[in-house]
């Protein structure tokens, strides 16, 4: 935002110190000292023999801010010479890890170098200030979350600087207590029961089931979700998921809302579409039946066994589709698989390879 403003201001004060307008006889650029004249020419908007007016003055300092080369640019008029004066931003000469157990130098210094913060390439303390927020979230996402990030920019001959970004990574939160909210048809033991990350027990120091992780939390909601979908609880929902950590960033205590809703049972089981195979074939596939539990295990299982039954027949990129037609006010849900064969496949070639002494015409 400060470059922003920098930038804007010499604009407005250029174009309003501007007298008039001339002709340009030639163009003289101040105070390179790694970067080309030439590399400055190729931005500039005008060229010798033009005429040059306020607009084109606005448009030069913009240009070359943008370039992000320059720290400041002025231009100046000398008789009919286009002066134009820049400060060069600092070249990058080194860049060290200190203190990243987790995360390796190697990986980081080539991931860095992909966004443009690399030796050899421009300073930014934009960039800078990024890299310490990515290298932050790098750490969260670990459960580190007392890391502390500090860097030091130390200015070098011939307009380098050296980037040294200390890590203090500190220690992997641990879970103090896990609340499930809204459950009534189980109890909070059996529902925990389901889940990787637990406060934690002798073998935990093996394990790290006790440690903190947005991922594994992630897949424990997805466990859940899964338990009560495969028991019947058609509309059951995770409200909400809290998460707060102690002020001394090593204990993190989650808060898990649901809402289970009601049981549904299925009423009906039926095939549709394309059934190349007969029906009662296919349907004595299907695992689940009326009158039960709905249960997403199941389906899922059904559908998976159609669909390897269709590629028995050649069909290898058959689709089979479970679709629920809930009736809330029954609590119940009529169950129908959609089946799509698509084309069959057949068998163009067979490479054989690695027989070395027994030759194709035998193995086929």
């Amino acid at each position: 935002m400060k470059q922003i403003i920098t930038a804007l201001t010499l604009i407005l004060l250029s174009s309003a110190a501007w007298a008039e307008e001339f002709i340009i006889k030639d163009i003289r650029v101040e105070g390179l000292q790694r970067i080309s004249a030439g590399t400055v020419f190729n931005f500039l908007p005008v060229k010798v023999g033009d005429e040059l007016t306020e607009n084109d003055v606005r448009g030069i300092i913009r240009s070359l801010f943008k370039s992000k080369y320059f720290n400041d640019v002025q231009v100046e008029r000398d008789d009919g010479v286009l002066v134009i004066k820049v400060s060069e931003r600092p070249a990058i000469s080194s860049i060290e890890f200190v203190g990243n157990k987790d995360l390796d130098s190697a990986e980081l210094t080539k991931s860095l170098r992909q966004i443009g913060f690399a030796e050899g390439q421009v300073f930014e303390q934009a960039m800078l200030e990024r890299v310490e927020l990515e290298l932050q979230r790098q750490y969260f996402s670990r459960g580190k979350y007392g890391v502390a990030i500090d860097s030091e920019v130390t200015p070098l001959s011939r307009n380098r600087v050296a980037v040294r970004i200390n890590m203090a990574e500190g220690v992997v939160a641990t879970i103090g207590e896990i609340n499930i909210v809204g459950n009534n048809s189980y109890d909070d033991e059996e529902l925990l029961g389901e889940f990787e990350s637990t406060t934690g027990g002798w073998l935990s120091s093996l394990t790290k089931d006790n440690q903190y992780s947005r991922q594994k939390l992630s897949a424990d909601l997805e466990s859940l979700r899964s338990f009560y979908l495969d028991r019947g609880y058609v509309d059951f929902t995770v409200e909400s998921t809290q998460v707060t950590i102690s002020d001394d960033k090593k204990q993190m205590f989650i808060t898990i809302n649901i809402a289970e809703g009601e049981r549904y049972k299925i009423n009906e089981v039926r095939l549709a579409g394309n059934l190349i195979v007969p029906e009662e074939e296919l349907f004595n596939l299907v695992t689940i039946r009326k009158n039960s539990v709905f249960s997403r295990k199941a389906i899922t299982s059904s559908s998976e066994r159609l669909t390897d039954r269709l590629g028995n027949d050649g069909y290898a990129f058959a689709n089979v589709n479970a679709v629920p037609d809930i009736d809330r006010e029954t609590r119940e849900v009529n169950l129908t698989f959609f089946v799509d064969p698509g084309r069959r496949a057949y068998v163009r070639r067979i490479n054989i390879s690695g027989n070395s002494k027994t030759r194709d015409e035998v193995l086929r």
